[in-house]
């Protein structure tokens, strides 16, 4: 499963990370990498949280996360 994650900065100076093939997979940081680790804990999450209660099954062999 290979996972696009994007990183912008806002207005405020602060770092947005987001995966846009895990709705709501979004989180900030100060720095880029703080904000992508976030994310990427986050997303780990997400598909742990839908594994557990059967909502989809993805060939979980190797997850990787590739920036955009």
């Amino acid at each position: 499963m290979r996972l696009v994650l994007e990183i912008e900065q806002e207005a405020d100076g602060r770092w947005l990370a987001e995966i846009a093939d895990l709705p709501g997979v979004m989180a900030y940081g100060q720095t880029p990498d703080e904000a992508k680790a976030r994310a990427q804990a986050l997303a780990l999450r997400v598909i742990a949280d839908r594994l557990e209660h059967g909502e989809e099954s993805p060939d979980l062999q190797s997850i990787s996360f590739t920036a955009a």
